[in-house]
């Protein structure tokens, strides 16, 4: 997508008001989740046409399903929407995704415009046109790539986070610095989450996420970089996903997937040990340690012959050549894996 349909800041919702009042909008659907709609939504409500419907779907991963996009389909239908609608995705990652892809396939698509209201799709989900839910307890099984005819950042949502949400969102802001800026990660290690203004943060991560995007927008190589973590993080996510109690936010998950494919890097000469260890102190200073047993090891990891990034068999990650620097299409076997979670168990 390009600058012009991307706001940041202040700006942004009032862009958003000018766009909704273009004579081509025939009608103006919001889909927002059970926190966003009481908590965000009376902040948009104002930007918005008098006349507009809203949806609101339950909170959480669970239901990033087929089932969710139902709702918003059936309400679409009922008021007898055309192609001429635009769909307003007010939430996080799974508002975003699941939003952006029901109307992407809505009658062969509607126009959406993303409004993300946690970091983590603020630096990450939002941006990049990928859409998708999640199918057979695997994440992001279903989607299509569709670019959002906006992408409107008010950093004044995260007042709306807790602690956890907001560290949820910050390891990809640390995954980009990991794949692509040494110098930021050496700075910002010290600061951590003591963020005073997060717009500049935001601003940089997304630039970030943007030269890589624009360069491979169907993710056929390079835009693959930004998978780094998400092989085993993905797979333990899905993997505790589908059971109750255990749940963890996706966050948490790629920061545990970081060490893990960082430990592979250092495993294969990739990375340095200072490096691996700067890299492991850093995100267990900020993130928990995920808690499964050495039994589970295998089975989390099987998980990632379901990955995207996958040539057949053949199990596809992103690692690391020295901070700063990643590398796509590396084979990796289910073997590496499970000895990279159960390096991570003993730590």
């Amino acid at each position: 997508m390009s600058d012009s349909n991307l706001f940041i800041g202040p700006p942004s919702l009032p862009a958003l008001a000018e766009l909704l009042r273009q004579p081509a909008v025939s009608y103006v659907l919001v889909v927002a989740d059970a926190n966003t709609a009481r908590l965000c939504y009376p902040l948009l409500k104002p930007y918005l046409p008098e006349a507009h419907g809203l949806v609101e779907i339950p909170a959480g991963e669970e239901y990033k399903t087929l089932a969710t996009c139902d709702t918003i389909w059936c309400h679409l239908t009922e008021k007898r929407a055309d192609r001429f609608a635009v769909v307003v995705n007010l939430g996080g990652g799974v508002v975003t995704d699941l939003g952006g892809f029901s109307a992407a396939v809505y009658k062969r698509g509607l126009r959406f415009v993303q409004v993300p209201t946690t970091l983590l799709a603020q630096v990450d989900a939002s941006v990049g046109g990928k859409t998708g839910v999640d199918f057979m307890g695997f994440k992001n099984q279903l989607g299509v790539f569709q670019e959002p005819a906006g992408v409107f950042i008010e950093p004044q949502f995260l007042t709306t986070l807790d602690a956890r949400q907001l560290k949820s969102g910050y390891a990809e802001i640390v995954k980009h610095w990991l794949i692509a800026d040494a110098a930021a990660f050496e700075t910002q290690r010290h600061q951590g989450l003591f963020v005073e203004d997060w717009t500049p943060v935001i601003r940089e991560s997304v630039a970030t996420k943007q030269r890589i995007v624009a360069a491979d927008p169907l993710e056929s190589g390079l835009r693959k970089v930004l998978n780094f973590g998400h092989t085993v993080g993905h797979a333990l996510e899905s993997y505790l996903l589908l059971q109750p109690g255990r749940e963890v936010l996706h966050g948490e998950a790629i920061a545990a997937g970081m060490v893990c494919e960082s430990w592979i890097s250092r495993q294969r000469g990739l990375l340095s040990d200072l490096e691996l260890d700067r890299i492991e102190t850093f995100l267990f200073s900020i993130y928990d340690k995920i808690q499964f047993v050495t039994l589970e090891t295998d089975g989390i990891a099987e998980l990632a012959l379901q990955d995207k990034k996958n040539s057949g068999t053949t199990i596809n990650c992103t690692l690391l050549e020295g901070i700063g620097h990643a590398i796509y299409d590396q084979p990796v076997t289910l073997a590496e894996l499970a000895d990279s979670l159960r390096y991570y168990h003993r730590l």
